[in-house]
């Protein structure tokens, strides 16, 4: 697996969607979620591909009418890279209490 080198909003946002999903996520639906255009989503998702976060595999459901769905989902290393990455993007809180006296 090969680390990112770039981890913008938009790779933030998709590898929170794909944690948080316990079966794989198609394109569309990612770009959904997200609230992404398809020309953000699905070249960062091809890029994740090529580095070993992310596998991909056509749908294999007959009885679904439409076009095939390319249904995407994190590695293991990619998921423990994922957690990280989407830690760090966290937002930092922005009022700590002081302790009571």
């Amino acid at each position: 697996m090969e680390p990112l080198q770039r981890i913008g909003k938009a790779t933030v946002d998709v590898l929170e969607v794909l944690l948080g999903a316990e079966e794989p996520r198609w394109g569309l639906e990612i770009i959904k979620l997200t609230g992404r255009p398809s020309g953000s989503v699905y070249p960062l998702l091809d890029r994740l591909e090529r580095a070993g976060w992310v596998t991909s595999a056509w749908d294999d459901d007959a009885q679904r009418r439409g076009p095939r769905r390319r249904m995407y989902r994190l590695t293991a290393e990619g998921a423990a890279e994922a957690r990280k990455v989407v830690a760090r993007a966290a937002p930092a809180p922005r009022f700590v209490p002081r302790a009571a006296q």
